[in-house]
């Protein structure tokens, strides 16, 4: 017994980085989500919904994991598309674990072609094919989508899942936390994301803009966190900026009589006051910068490309 105790406690610590890649809207987004058991990354049915790489921490006494969801590859239009696919690129090179992730409810395609040409070149030690959303697709589709999926690339392993009801989550977190190579723990125990509380005000207004105005103009859309204060009654309160590129978008974000901007400050509020734990006064602006997703330095600005930090 005692040579069984010691051996426990010599167990090698574990840590390492995973990777969450594919198409836009594969998926990527909800699995981080119910992975922690808790809404850090925002969704919507908008494609590239995902702008800001997110890193996750799950820590456990004897390793750390660290799924990064990463903007979803696509075939750029803009700066801001490009930048999003190299945040998304360097992720993937510098992942110990990748999971691609493959839409069971669309034909695998040349998007996931693309995709899967940079996961096959990845140096991960271990590479996972997950086919997300198996609660909408039925048996034979989710059949049809493995056989197809299995000819991208070389897999390690495969797993059908569905966020949404957690159906296989825990199987998921198992199957990547057994590939995790020896190493430090990267961030410290109480850190469960990397993202500060200024990005994910912004992050939770953006998102209830897209899911209201996604047939109108969400990829013209972009958030800032211009100010965060606590007041000694422990009260929060908020400035935001919201960019758009043309003056008809901003009357579309302020809506008939400022409807729309006050219905997405009151749920988007929600959000905020879950996430720091005290009552928010939010105040949002709306600022037309014109081609904004043309220029670099704003896209960074507003922390939508690749950390240079």
């Amino acid at each position: 017994m005692a040579n069984k105790n010691a051996g426990e406690k010599d167990a090698p610590f574990t840590s390492g980085f995973v990777a969450l890649v594919g198409r836009p809207n594969a998926g990527k987004s909800t699995l981080l989500n119910a992975c922690m058991g808790e809404k850090v990354a925002i969704t919507s049915p908008v494609a590239q919904t995902t702008r800001r790489r997110m890193r996750a921490v799950i820590n456990t006494p004897g390793s750390q994991l660290v799924i990064i969801d990463t903007p979803g590859l696509h075939k750029p239009k803009d700066a801001l598309g490009s930048e999003l696919n190299k945040a998304a690129l360097a992720e993937l090179a510098d992942a110990d674990v990748v999971a691609f992730l493959v839409d069971a409810t669309k034909p695998v395609g040349r998007g996931d072609e693309w995709v899967a040409r940079h996961v096959d070149s990845a140096e991960a030690d271990y590479k996972l094919l997950v086919l997300t959303k198996a609660d909408i697709a039925g048996p034979e589709q989710v059949s049809a989508q493995l056989e197809a999926a299995r000819a991208l690339c070389r897999f390690d392993d495969e797993l059908v899942v569905s966020a949404t009801e957690g159906f296989n989550v825990d199987a998921f977190l198992a199957l990547v936390s057994e590939h995790l190579p020896e190493g430090p723990r990267w961030f410290p125990e109480g850190m469960d994301v990397d993202a500060t509380p200024e990005d994910l005000v912004a992050e939770f207004v953006r998102e209830k803009l897209f899911l209201h105005l996604r047939q109108e103009l969400p990829h013209s859309v972009g958030v800032l966190c211009e100010s965060l204060e606590y007041a000694d009654d422990g009260h929060a309160s908020i400035a935001a900026t919201i960019l758009v590129e043309r003056d008809g978008q901003k009357g579309i974000v302020l809506g008939r009589g400022g409807q729309m901007i006050k219905r997405v400050g009151v749920e988007a509020r929600r959000d905020i006051e879950r996430l720091l734990g005290c009552r928010v006064f939010l105040d949002l602006t709306v600022r037309v910068a014109p081609q904004w997703r043309r220029d670099e330095r704003e896209i960074r600005r507003l922390g939508y490309g690749l950390d240079e930090g």
